[in-house]
């Protein structure tokens, strides 16, 4: 009995193999900071990828306009403000694809900010690119990019990088600069026959489609985002709505705007009147 007690107690206090066998293949669980991280680093990638598409759409926007304009499809003035329409307003709908990152907001504003640059460019005569003035400029002249076509691409630069798709003022901003003074043009040149009394270069027909044209822009984009989760969807915000594109039409409509510039005066009294409303 002795004997076999002997063979039998090295094999009680030796430890399990197979318990040492598991500790050792156990993965390791990411701590809350690198869980943190690796998400962070996931976002990123994401919202590069995200504003490749959305760069990648507005220049394939901007070069089927400029092609419109080579083979004179639209007058000048009609293709400059069919660029002025659709190119923000196309911009706004792939806000959605970005992530909810700290960096987003500022990724999703390269497109218009390489714009920025390449506007000043373009401008200056430091770069060339005929189609594209033609497409953007009143008269054909590269300077011109200076002002309006300039300041839209800040406006939504601003917007986005700013205020970004959880606040009605980024809406408000674009909505009636793209569609609110985009379609006063287009209206007031072919159904403005009963000038404004204060300015003989606007209609009442023009003021009337831009007002409507931006409010009903920036509710569509309210709607849209809501249905997103990154906004509320109220009755007040609408009214807030109105009575920004209502401010921002009778700004556009003043002789002032014409002497500044009014994808200048537009967006300002947007941002002001929609500091204050919301």
């Amino acid at each position: 009995m002795l004997s076999l007690g002997a063979h039998v107690s090295p094999l009680l206090s030796s430890p399990p193999r197979s318990r040492s066998r598991f500790a050792a293949g156990r993965t390791r669980r990411p701590t809350m900071a690198e869980a943190i991280s690796l998400e962070a680093g996931g976002d990123l990638y994401h919202d590069l990828g995200s504003a490749a598409v959305t760069a990648g759409v507005a220049l394939a926007l901007l070069k089927f306009f400029e092609e419109l304009a080579k083979r004179g499809v639209f007058e000048q003035k009609l293709s400059r403000k069919l660029v002025h329409i659709s190119v923000g307003l196309v911009f706004l709908l792939f806000w959605p694809l970005f992530s909810s990152g700290t960096y987003a907001p500022f990724l999703a504003a390269l497109a218009p900010g390489i714009n920025i640059i390449r506007m000043f460019l373009l401008g200056t005569g430091l770069m060339k690119n005929e189609a594209m003035v033609k497409s953007m400029s009143r008269t054909g002249d590269y300077r011109e990019l200076l002002k309006g076509p300039l300041y839209y691409a800040t406006t939504i630069t601003f917007a986005t990088s700013v205020f970004w798709r959880t606040s009605p003022i980024a809406i408000a901003l674009v909505c009636n600069l793209c569609a609110g003074d985009g379609i006063a043009d287009v209206v007031g040149r072919r159904l403005g026959t009963e000038k404004l009394p204060y300015n003989p270069n606007k209609s009442y027909a023009g003021s009337i489609a831009m007002a409507l044209a931006g409010f009903l822009a920036s509710v569509g984009y309210m709607h849209y985002f809501h249905t997103f989760g990154f906004i509320e969807e109220t009755w007040y915000m609408a009214l807030g709505f109105l009575a920004v594109s209502i401010a921002a039409t009778l700004v556009e409509s003043h002789p002032i705007s014409s002497e500044l510039d009014d994808n200048l005066t537009v967006p300002l009294t947007s941002f002001l009147v929609g500091i204050l409303l919301f």
